[in-house]
């Protein structure tokens, strides 16, 4: 049978379904098959490209009627930042997606195919996928590896600047990977200054669980990568509500009502009346005008937003 042509405005996975990946979980089953990459950290940073299973696009598929989902294949190593990138004419834009609180490999990295395609993203998908337990009352390991595996993140970045084949480095984190990627921004822009902080395209960060005060000083550290910020917010976000109670109290981000944001100097978008979910925890993935939000500051468009 013929492949499928891409859809008009195909998103750069659906012409191309490979999913780049940087993770510092430790490889499973040498990485020839599920769940290719655990629960436990690695003492060295795993880099690896994705060959993933698109779902069907036929009209009387199982796809149609949100019973099949996009896959991975294949896990193929890399030994370097640069060797993810595949030659191609001319240079393309990178989204590096960095997951949340309570995610397998899979799930994260399969949340960032979603969003990617979701948003008809045109360039390739990194996704960065940090040793979570995938549990709920693991919280507390997940946080400390999340915050363990910024300097990691940071040498993507790095790696991603040197490739001559990609342009632009676009984030979107979400919930505890929202602190993930602030650190290592903050020390990024550190170690490169103005030169690094224009290498960053659009940085989302949705529903994000990081100590308010913690936050604001980082944003005041990392120059004018925070003209870059949008940050997507709701204050009837259960899932953060509860991350508030267990860190003693303290507003998260991502539930802060939106005046207590604006002082901050930062594009905000408050999603409070978008949901319709017991959580709210991931709009970024299940709205579409949220998905139209990222797009549109990816695009340089962030007037647009809502």
């Amino acid at each position: 049978m013929a492949a499928t042509a891409p859809r008009f405005d195909a998103s750069g996975l659906a012409s191309d379904p490979v999913l780049l990946v940087a993770t510092t979980r430790k490889p499973v089953n040498g990485t020839r098959a599920a769940p290719w990459y655990g629960t436990e950290r690695s003492a060295a940073l795993n880099l690896s490209r994705a060959k993933l299973a698109p779902p069907s696009q036929n009209r009387f598929s199982l796809a149609a009627v949100g019973l099949d989902d996009w896959s991975i294949d294949a896990i193929e190593p890399a030994t370097s930042v640069g060797e993810l990138i595949a030659p191609a004419a001319g240079v393309r834009d990178v989204l590096v997606y960095v997951h949340g609180f309570n995610q397998t490999f899979e799930t994260a990295a399969l949340d960032a195919v979603r969003l990617s395609d979701g948003i008809r993203f045109h360039g390739d998908t990194l996704v960065f996928s940090w040793p979570s337990r995938a549990k709920l009352f693991d919280y507390g390991y997940d946080r400390e590896s999340a915050m363990w595996s910024r300097d990691a993140l940071q040498r993507v970045l790095e790696g991603l600047m040197a490739s001559p084949g990609v342009g632009r480095i676009h984030i979107v984190a979400h919930s505890i990977g929202t602190m993930v990627a602030m650190e290592a921004l903050r020390q990024l822009y550190a170690a490169r200054g103005v030169a690094g902080a224009e290498r960053i395209g659009a940085v989302v960060f949705a529903s994000p669980d990081i100590d308010m005060d913690v936050f604001a000083s980082s944003v005041d550290r990392i120059g004018p990568i925070a003209q870059k910020i949008t940050l997507v917010t709701a204050a009837n976000d259960r899932a953060l509500a509860v991350s508030g109670w267990l860190a003693g109290g303290i507003t998260r981000v991502g539930a802060a009502h939106k005046a207590q944001l604006t002082r901050l100097g930062l594009r905000i978008i408050d999603a409070s009346e978008q949901g319709w979910g017991i959580i709210n925890h991931d709009l970024f993935l299940s709205n579409d005008r949220i998905r139209g939000v990222i797009r549109a500051a990816i695009d340089g468009r962030p007037e647009a937003a809502l």
